[in-house]
């Protein structure tokens, strides 16, 4: 069978068989239809391998007033057993996963009802209708690309005006993320030399493939896109126009056995981002060129230099960043009570 991807399948799914029986069975109905949040057919990464598990013919829809609470039922009972070929039934696993299968009985569709606001306060932890700064600070990258992302195919409600409000941060949110980003950089760019030369290429390794992650990440920033998490980061990355140029010095570093070929490759990322920082105008222009960390052999893009210009001189309490920027692990970013409790902490 053919591969459809995703978002092609649930755009269809809702056109050909969701909305005719909404439109037959509720024609007063208001509601939107879309397909965002988790999955790699919302970012635009699925392929065959992702049909494996919680993917297939499926959608978000929200329906005013409670109007939904009949739907589920309804399209039990009308929806097609199979919808191009793929199956319309999910079954569920011991460990929660959700697979197609063919129907033995009534069935289990992948339609998901809900209350539009409720959604969205649980899927960001904050309403998206007038974000504060700290709800901006307090949502991982990866949660906002998963409700920017996918698409909208029908909207009665107005998701997409809720879409629009966090298409990116504010200028000023965006000024201090990125100077966080540069901060992260600052923090460990003369490193590679120094575990090198200190007999410590395993260490230097190390070092060099964090400052390419960070890299990629401030890539993206600067682009206005916000970055997934690592399973996509590359993915993502590789659409921007600037890989071109980037990723084979980004890939040489990683694949060197000396710190010497590391920061040879290196430092040509660094000076091509700091161009990309000028051209930007968020600030006057930065030199874009690596100099030697004081007087130690190590060639560097002082990053710091970039943090200043950003924050025009005026250095927050803490710079850390938004909770992404500082906060690594997958459980916690995952718990929105978690994540705003950390960014709302006065030492956050």
């Amino acid at each position: 069978m053919e591969f459809t991807p995703g978002i092609e399948l649930s755009r269809r799914f809702h056109a050909e068989a969701v909305r005719p029986i909404l439109r037959r069975e509720l024609p007063r109905l208001r509601y939107t239809a879309a397909l965002i949040g988790y999955g790699s057919e919302v970012l635009g990464f699925d392929s065959p391998r992702s049909t494996d598990h919680n993917w297939g013919p499926r959608l978000l829809l929200f329906a005013d007033d409670g109007g939904g609470a009949a739907i589920p039922a309804l399209l039990a009972d009308h929806l097609p057993r199979t919808f191009l070929g793929y199956p319309t039934h999910f079954v569920t696993d011991d460990t929660g996963t959700r697979h197609l299968a063919p129907a033995t009985g009534r069935i289990d569709h992948g339609v998901v009802v809900a209350g539009l606001d409720d959604w969205v306060r649980g899927t960001l932890g904050f309403g998206a209708r007038r974000p504060a700064r700290a709800d901006w600070l307090a949502t991982p990258t990866q949660i906002f690309a998963e409700f920017t992302g996918g698409a909208v195919f029908h909207d009665d409600l107005g998701l997409e005006s809720l879409r629009e409000n966090l298409a990116w941060y504010p200028e000023d949110v965006w000024r201090y993320v990125l100077a966080c980003q540069w901060q992260r950089i600052g923090q460990e760019e003369a490193f590679v030399g120094r575990c090198g030369e200190a007999g410590d290429e395993l260490g230097s390794a190390v070092v060099a493939a964090r400052l390419v992650r960070d890299l990629m990440r401030l890539c993206l920033l600067m682009a206005r896109r916000y970055p997934p998490y690592s399973k996509w980061l590359g993915s993502a990355f590789a659409r921007l126009p600037a890989a071109a140029r980037l990723s084979p010095h980004l890939t040489a570093a990683l694949a060197a056995t000396t710190w010497h070929e590391r920061e040879r490759h290196l430092v040509p990322a660094y000076e091509y981002l700091a161009g990309l920082h000028n051209d930007l105008g968020l600030t006057d222009p930065v030199d874009p060129r690596t100099s030697g960390y004081h007087d130690r052999p190590f060639q560097v893009i002082h990053a710091g230099r970039f943090v200043t210009a950003l924050l025009a001189g005026a250095q927050p309490p803490a710079l850390t960043g938004a909770i992404d920027q500082f906060v690594d692990n997958t459980d916690a970013l995952g718990d929105r009570t978690f994540t705003r409790g950390v960014v709302d902490c006065p030492h956050g």
